[in-house]
């Protein structure tokens, strides 16, 4: 089994496994299937902080499946719009881990990752893996990838 690194954009997952599959994302499931393929080398999972009790409750629901947390600030702005987004986080994480890793697996469908995706297949002895909703995952992360695998049915709770 090779290695790897898991990075989960989870805001983005989060919202666009509800938009298109009025559901959750099985985080225990994914686990259990990246682990049959894989060992992991390191997970982390991306995500806001509300200082609300329940995500503080799926957190730790997060690290006892196996992932680090990294938390930011959830920000709302005077306007009433919102900021929490981890893109450069997870850039920055990515090419970190790159050089240790036979994989890097990304769960998200942000295209903003595209770039990110084909500078590790360039420069890094690595291969890249998006797990994200098929019709909510830009066309440019899709083809960036070097295997994308669409979340549903078994990667959704309830779906089995």
């Amino acid at each position: 089994m090779n290695n790897a690194v898991v990075l989960v954009d989870v805001q983005n997952i989060y919202y666009t496994t509800k938009q298109a599959h009025q559901c959750n994302f099985d985080y225990n499931y994914f686990w259990q299937h990246i682990c049959r393929e894989h060992t992991v080398f390191k997970a982390i999972a991306y995500t806001t902080d509300r200082q609300d009790e329940k995500q503080r409750q799926f957190q730790n629901i997060l690290r006892a499946i196996g992932f680090e947390v990294k938390l930011k600030p959830y920000i709302t702005r005077a306007d009433g719009s919102s900021k929490g987004d981890w893109d450069v986080g997870i850039t920055i994480d990515a090419i970190e881990y790159a050089p240790n890793v036979d994989t890097v697996i990304l769960a998200s469908g942000d295209g903003d990752f595209a770039l990110l995706l084909e500078k590790i297949e360039r420069d890094f002895d690595a291969t890249t893996k998006v797990y994200g909703v098929e019709q909510c995952t830009a066309q440019s992360l899709r083809q960036a990838a070097g295997c994308f695998v669409p979340i549903a049915g078994e990667f959704l709770l309830g779906r089995r």
